[in-house]
């Protein structure tokens, strides 16, 4: 579940995808293979694979897996085409939800998506419905027990190098940039030793919609089933 404004839900987060180890690995060798094809197969010159393999070494994903990744993605045999699609639509209680994809198949990964929507209470939209309502932006997650550094020095490294916020929650310390300066500052953190819980660029929502028990639930299963589909590769939404 991202795109949730509480640390206990990125932890909760956390827990899940140790869960579902398998299912996060497959997804994240395709990001591996777009981010490929997209720029090449050498991680100095192409600022989007070095930011997918940091996201897959923060979810323990093995450096074998991520160079077989890379060589497949690179080989001259590899002709697989995914695409990344991006779904947007309604929980209960109107809560906005955006689905990222990558599929070799848009037509599957659609008929998939929205018929998941419709059997537990949710309704796809048309692009744009809801996306006016996020922001994307940089989020680097930092485990305090994690690190020996203190909060005020790890926030000047962070603002250094181009943070637009720094937050200090029981847990974490959570940094937030813009797209443009992610790379940059994730990349300045990994040099000053930093072990980061997560990075990852996420959709930060504008304004939130707050649910009771009953409607919790119902999003919880819509989540949960687009999340079990190896096509999604992230989800956002924008509910308390």
């Amino acid at each position: 579940m991202s795109g949730h404004s509480k640390w206990k839900n990125i932890a909760a987060k956390k827990g899940k995808v140790d869960a579902a180890r398998g299912n996060i690995f497959t997804k994240l060798g395709r990001e591996l293979y777009v981010a490929v094809k997209a720029g090449g197969p050498d991680p100095a010159g192409n600022s989007k694979l070095r930011d997918v393999i940091a996201k897959c070494k923060s979810n323990n994903m093995p450096n074998d897996n991520i160079d077989r990744s890379i060589k497949k993605a690179s080989g001259e045999g590899s002709n697989i085409q995914y695409e990344e699609i991006t779904y947007e639509g309604y929980g209960p209680n109107g809560v906005a939800v955006i689905v990222e994809a990558m599929t070799d198949n848009r037509n599957r990964t659609a008929a998939d998506v929205r018929h998941t929507f419709d059997k537990f209470g949710g309704n796809l939209g048309t692009t744009g419905c809801v996306s006016f309502l996020f922001e994307r932006k940089g989020v680097i997650l930092i485990e305090k027990e994690a690190t020996t550094m203190t909060e005020d020095d790890l926030m000047l490294v962070a603002i250094d190098a181009g943070a637009d916020d720094f937050e200090n929650d029981e847990e974490f310390y959570k940094i937030t940039t813009s797209v443009q300066n992610f790379s940059t500052v994730r990349e300045t953190l990994e040099k000053s030793n930093v072990i980061m819980a997560s990075a990852e660029l996420d959709m930060i929502p504008n304004t939130t919609v707050e649910l009771d028990e009953e409607a919790g639930r119902k999003l919880e299963l819509l989540l949960e089933k687009l999340d079990e589909s190896d096509d999604v590769s992230e989800i956002y939404h924008n509910a308390l």
